[in-house]
């Protein structure tokens, strides 16, 4: 499987018996799945010499095993696929040892070349000087040219040109693009801090959502977020401590001073971080009340849901994609794009004796009552998400090639279809009672539904009553009726007293809205 994404690398050595046509088996396997031989040595020989005893039906292979997933654990994870490969394989091997191969580069700093031949003269006075600072901080002496390194590095390299060689009478400078030159040795590797910074922001991010959901609610509502937030506030902050790497050591305690100022420096940071996320987040929710609350609670399900799903496709070979997402893609498209209205939509209309046809829903609504499908799958998709999560962090039993994985597919799908079916009936019957029961206490405002906008309207045959044509109960002129469409045929009405829809040919009444929903409509 030539060309797979991996993240890490760990160095293993692998004992594999049998002989050799077992070991030719193992190295082809080890091919197949992108894994270099760095080299082999008979068990008992070379690092293992003195070790374990000699066989000479067993051989030791150095190997380079190629993972996705976190840095740390990754050992556990390599070890975990080597072991299964070679027991998919019918071959008896062991993992000795396995240790990450670390390639991370040093964190230097960038510097731009900059000429000084401006300088030659200097200029004679005082302004002179200072308006020639300020044009070089501008720019304006810029050769272009950028140069990466330590201080005594950058002068060097802009000194030097590629095919041309150093010269140290170039009329070149080079002046810092940041500040990192200062303290090079305090900084760690690039991948490092990307990753120490991202959790910074992760857990940050969690701490302000957290918080948003704690301003309203019942009192164990309030408990929870609160406790939530707390955990994700010391997360943010034990994060920060770790943005900077420990100083050396140093003479007279001198080395525990700067570690210490270290730590507070970068809880601070984190601090500040938290601060600016989350103050205004604070300031829209107790302006917003429940409603943001609500967006910020599905947004912090949404985010790891997703980072979960994403770890998890981000594995998966062709066959799983195959096998799994090209029928799940099938389901979707003939379902969104197939029928005649949205999942959602027909559950509603259904729950007044409608159809989704008779409700007139315009395309962009059906689109968000798509998106409104998804998200309350989303809920469920923690469970998937999860083994994501797992499959990142080496989690044994996610790893491939467990026989455990079609198990869990197959759970994960019957949970999926239980599940999100039960969040969808839920959500189209609470929009249903919240109508029904606003329309029964004939409230003047009627609660809308992705599109579908009922109201209160009175209605007026233009015809005599016996050529009045309609399916439904009796018509009663005097009290309105919620109107839920009223196309160029059909005016499709809802009787709150009976519970059931009326019909009735568009041309044989006239529609005016109601003055309110307990007012009595004006005799024809």
């Amino acid at each position: 499987m030539r060309g797979v994404r991996y993240d890490q690398r760990v160095a293993a050595l692998v004992e594999v018996r049998g002989g050799e046509r077992d070991w030719a088996e193992a190295e082809r396997r080890f091919a197949a799945r992108d894994w270099p031989v760095r080299g082999h040595h008979p068990t008992g020989t070379g690092p293992t010499a003195g070790v374990l005893p000699p066989d000479p039906r067993s051989r030791l292979y150095e190997l380079e095993v190629r993972l996705p997933g976190a840095a740390r654990g990754c050992e556990r994870g390599a070890s975990y696929r080597v072991a299964k490969l070679l027991r998919a394989a019918g071959l008896e091997g062991y993992v000795r040892r396995s240790e990450r191969i670390v390639r991370d580069g040093e964190t230097v700093t960038n510097w731009r070349v900059q000429s000084t031949a401006h300088r030659i003269p200097p200029p004679p006075t005082r302004r002179g000087r200072r308006v020639q600072r300020w044009l070089e901080l501008m720019r304006r002496y810029d050769t272009g040219a950028r140069v990466a390194g330590g201080p005594a590095q950058a002068l060097r390299l802009a000194r030097t040109t590629i095919g041309g060689g150093y010269d140290p009478a170039a009329r070149l400078t080079a002046r810092p693009r940041d500040r990192r030159w200062r303290e090079l040795s305090r900084n760690w590797p690039e991948e490092e801090a990307e990753r120490r910074m991202v959790a910074v922001l992760g857990a940050a991010l969690v701490f302000v959502l957290a918080l948003s959901c704690a301003q309203g609610g019942s009192l164990l509502t309030r408990v929870w977020w609160y406790a939530v937030a707390s955990g994700a506030l010391a997360a943010t902050l034990w994060c920060g401590t770790r943005l900077y790497r420990p100083a050396p050591p140093a003479p007279a305690g001198a080395g525990l001073r700067a570690r210490i100022t270290d730590r507070v420096r970068g809880a601070g940071i984190a601090a500040l971080t938290a601060a600016l996320m989350g103050v205004p987040a604070v300031r829209a929710t107790l302006q917003e009340g429940a409603q943001f609350r609500r967006q910020a609670a599905g947004l912090l399900v949404v985010l790891v849901v997703g980072a979960g799903l994403w770890l998890l496709v981000r594995q998966w070979t062709w066959g799983e994609w195959a096998a799994w997402v090209i029928p799940l893609l099938i389901t979707l498209a003939t379902s969104s794009f197939l029928t005649a209205g949205s999942v959602l939509h027909a559950l509603y209309a259904d729950g007044f004796g409608l159809s989704s046809d008779e409700l007139g829903v315009p395309a962009i609504w059906q689109l968000a009552a798509t998106a409104k499908l998804v998200a309350l799958f989303s809920v469920v998709l923690l469970v998937p998400a999860g083994w994501g999560y797992a499959r990142h962090f080496h989690y044994g039993r996610a790893t491939p090639g467990d026989g455990f994985n079609g198990v869990a597919y197959l759970f994960l799908l019957l949970l999926l279809l239980l599940g999100g079916t039960s969040l969808v009936l839920g959500s189209a019957t609470a929009a249903v009672d919240r109508t029904t029961s606003a329309a029964r206490a004939r409230s003047d405002a009627l609660p809308p539904y992705f599109g579908v906008q009922p109201a209160w309207t009175c209605v007026r045959p233009v015809v005599p009553a016996a050529e009045l044509a309609g399916q439904g109960p009796p018509l009663d002129t005097r009290l309105p009726y919620v109107l839920f469409s009223a196309d160029s045929d059909t005016a499709v009405l809802w009787d709150p007293a009976s519970a059931t829809p009326l019909r009735l040919p568009a041309a044989q009444v006239r529609l005016t809205p109601a003055k309110s929903a307990s007012a009595r409509c004006p005799a024809p």
